[in-house]
């Protein structure tokens, strides 16, 4: 496999690993938004966090959760910032953030102006198409 998240969860690539443990590693982002980015994924390749496995999903959140503490009480930021998105690396992965202004952690189309202006009656066309779709999950 040619993931560079699976070379460096299994030590064939380097990185400024902050935490690491049987099912998760954390390092420094390579090309951070602000100083302290950090990425968190966990060992076994997975591109979508929904397909993880629960125990795996949850302990992945909860490592990132006590990063996020500890990059806010070290960098002391006026936020952290969590994202998962993967479009760039297809392994799952969450971007802890340390956020100094709204702009670090903001979409291209609010900073184009461009932002999204959906309709009540649109808004409710798309809630109902959600729900319906709810009991294959709960």
């Amino acid at each position: 496999m040619d993931c560079i998240f699976c070379k460096i969860a299994n030590n064939q690539s380097w990185a400024h690993k902050v935490y690491e443990d049987d099912k998760v590693v954390a390092f420094l982002d390579k090309h951070p938004i602000n100083p302290g980015h950090t990425l968190t994924i966990p060992k076994k390749h997975e591109p979508d966090f929904f397909n993880l496995e629960e125990k795996i999903y949850l302990h992945l959140m909860t490592i990132a959760q006590k990063l996020a503490k500890i990059v806010s009480e070290t960098i002391n930021p006026k936020k952290v910032g969590l994202v998962v998105a993967g479009l760039d690396i297809p392994h799952t992965h969450i971007h802890i953030i340390p956020m100094h202004n709204y702009y670090d952690v903001t979409s291209k189309s609010i900073l184009e102006g461009k932002r999204a202006n959906p309709s009540d009656e649109e808004l409710a066309s798309m809630a109902e198409k959600l729900k319906k779709e709810m009991h294959y999950i709960f």
